[in-house]
This record gives structure tokens, sequence and C-alpha cells, in this order.
């Protein structure tokens, strides 16, 4: 038996997303599907701790960072759900965000009743639903720790192996959504004179750094104590629900207030460096081995999931044109079917590929990435936590 450290296995996830990196140059599919680096260097690591497992070597990982990592991209994630940004993007950005969250709550509720009907713990479908989906490989490993809790053997891989095949899919099916569209309706895009959707979106970086990581410890620990208390009280939820909803408490007061300057590009640069690691920490240690009795009844389970978010992504467009321009709607279906099925990179790799062939979307560009990077994670956990609670009725 070998036991690596929670510092060893923060080394372990560093190894794991510079491994992906190398790997995503040589393969270029990888890059064209937005895969990330630490999913595909985590997979690939955790392969290899399976395939020794009980023949040389048995791995075994301490998993505290990975709890503090998520932690801290939860946090800010709650940092970044300010109600300004709704005001600022109009009807679209509100109206997008119930969307999904009406979706997320479709995967679940299917997911759960073909689980159900199949046999298996209902709570398997959130896990090749919202969780993995819409959620992502980093909502997959903060809830698998939670569902394994519930009774769910290997929830974590499960909800892994979901999002990755739900990553990929979003990569070949959501620009294809989008352009049916387009095609069928003749839409095409209206020259605007605006800036660049990413010059417009831009954000200088204001605000001292160490005050924004202090914020972040802060809300944290205060969000801790929330969750601490809910649970005295009998109410069971995920670690990061407290320091999540704290931080989007503070980052709202201090929008009105102006206590502190919060800075959304100091934010996400903090983001970037502690996602990669956290995925790349926590998909090195699944149990991949536990995934071999559930490999059909999976497939059957996503397959469902695959046809369920063409059929949302086809009724927003319709919700989203009372709102917008039609060649608007449909670049936002295809960036709707990206991040509802997979991640943000996704759905906005899909919109880049219509815009340049069809014209610019400008709104599509500004409401698809706060929708789905952001608000929609702080949405969706809310939504999984209640299907958790529905979901045990019929267990």
């Amino acid at each position: 038996m070998l036991k690596v450290s929670g510092a060893e296995s923060l080394a372990l996830g560093a190894i794991a997303v510079l491994l992906g990196m190398w790997l995503r140059r040589r393969l270029r599919f990888l890059e064209r599907w937005s895969i990330p680096g630490a999913v595909v260097g985590g997979l690939l690591i955790a392969l290899v701790f399976s395939l020794l497992r009980g023949r040389w070597l048995n791995v075994e990982i301490d998993t505290s960072l990975r709890d503090l990592l998520s932690l801290i991209c939860f946090t800010i994630i709650g940092l970044n759900a300010s109600f300004r940004v709704l005001v600022r993007g109009g009807a679209a950005i509100p109206l997008l965000l119930l969307l999904a969250g009406i979706g997320a709550a479709l995967q679940n509720a299917l997911g759960g009743l073909l689980a159900w009907a199949m046999g298996l713990n209902p709570l398997v479908g959130p896990l090749a639903g919202s969780i993995a989906l819409c959620g992502g490989p980093a909502t997959s490993v903060a809830f698998g720790a939670v569902f394994e809790k519930e009774g769910v053997a290997g929830a974590t891989s499960i909800a892994v192996a979901s999002a990755t095949f739900g990553i990929a899919v979003a990569g070949l099916l959501a620009g294809k959504i989008g352009q049916y569209l387009v095609s069928r309706r003749s839409l095409a895009g209206r020259e605007v004179r605006v800036a660049s959707h990413a010059a417009a979106a831009a954000e200088s970086a204001t605000g001292d750094p160490f005050l924004h990581v202090l914020t972040i410890c802060l809300c944290i620990g205060a969000g801790s104590g929330v969750s601490w208390a809910l649970q005295r009280v009998g109410i069971t939820v995920p670690a990061f629900i407290g320091p999540m909803t704290v931080a989007a408490i503070w980052r709202n007061v201090n929008d009105r207030l102006q206590w502190q300057e919060l800075s959304e590009t100091r934010l996400r640069a903090i983001f970037q460096v502690a996602l990669p690691l956290f995925i790349g920490v926590a998909i090195s240690a699944l149990r991949l081995w536990e995934l071999t009795a559930l490999a059909l009844p999976l497939l059957a389970l996503l397959v469902a999931q695959v046809g369920l978010a063409v059929l949302m992504s086809v009724a927003a467009f319709h919700v989203m044109r009372r709102v917008t321009p039609d060649y608007e709607a449909a670049v936002m279906s295809a960036g709707f079917a990206g991040f509802m099925l997979g991640i943000t990179p996704n759905a906005m790799a899909s919109m880049e590929e219509m815009t340049s062939k069809d014209g610019p979307a400008p709104q599509a560009f500004l409401t698809v990435p706060i929708v789905g990077g952001y608000l929609n994670d702080f949405v969706n956990s809310f939504v999984i936590t209640a299907s958790i609670g529905v979901l045990r009725l019929i267990h």
C-alpha cells in the first residue's frame, strides 16, 4: 500500500495538469472538443492506479486538499454572483438563467426516474444529470463525496465519467444545434458597431489581490460556520454551500455599500489557478474500478440526457427569441447546449464557430459566459441539494 499525503496529492494534481496540457498539444481533438487538460491528465493517472490495483500496488490518496480547493472555487463562484450582472444583461441573463435552472431540475428528474426504473438507486440519476452535465467536473467532484455519504458507491467516479462524456458530446453537438436553427430559418448576424465581445466584457484588474485572497478566506470561514449550524438543526448540505452563500451575500452587500473594491478579473485569475489543481487532485484520486458494474446503465442514462439537452436547447431558442433577435437566440441556444451538456468553453467554442460563419452575436457573448460560467453553478448547487431530498422519497 502506497499512501499519498495531502502535500504530495497537490504535486500529483500539478502533474495531472501538466500532463493534460502536454496531451492537448499532441492530440488536437482534445482541444477541439474543449476537454480540460486537468481532466485528461487526472483520468490517465487514475487509470494507471486502477490497473496497478490488486496486482502490483494499491495507492491511497489523502483528499483533504481537494476539499479545501473545492471551497476556494465555489466561494469565488459566490463572489461572482452579482445582481448587478443580472441587470447589466437586461432580460436575457435572468431568463437564460431561469431556463438553466429548469433544465437542471429536468435532468435530475429524468436521471432519477430512469435509474429507479432500471433498479438502481435513484440518486445515481443526478450524478449522470445536472451534477455532471450542467455542473461539469468541478461540481461532479464536489457533490460526489456527498452522494457517497448517501450510500451511492463510486459516486464521484460515476459523476466524473459522465461529465467527461458530456464534455465530449457537447464539443461535437452544441454548434450543430445552433447551426441547424440558423440554416432552417435563414438567419444571419447583423452588422453591429460595437467593440469585440471580449474587449467589451473586459475589465481592468483593479483592487488589491491580497485583499481578494483574504476575502475568500473569510467567506470560507464564515460559510463553514453556516454549514455547521445547518447540520446542527438536521439540514445536510454540501460543505461548499455555506461559503458560497456567504460569498454571494457579501458580494451584493458590497456592491451596494462599496466597502471593498472587488474585481472580477482578480477573482477569475485566482479561480483559473485553483480550479485546474482541484480537478487534477480530485480526478487522480478516482476509484475507476467501481464503474465496471454500471457501465451499460450509465451509458443508457447519458444517451437519454443528450436527447433531453437537444430538446431543451430548441426550447431555449423559442423562449430567448422573445427578448433577443432570432439570430442571437440561435447562437445562445448553441451556447446553452454547450454548458448544459459540457462546460462553458464548449459553449464559447460552439458560438465562435457559428459567428465566424454567420456574423456577430454580441449579446450572446455577453449572456452565455455570465450564465454558464458563474451564475448557473450557483443555481445548480441548490437544484441538486433539493433533488437529493426529493429522490430519497422514492429510494
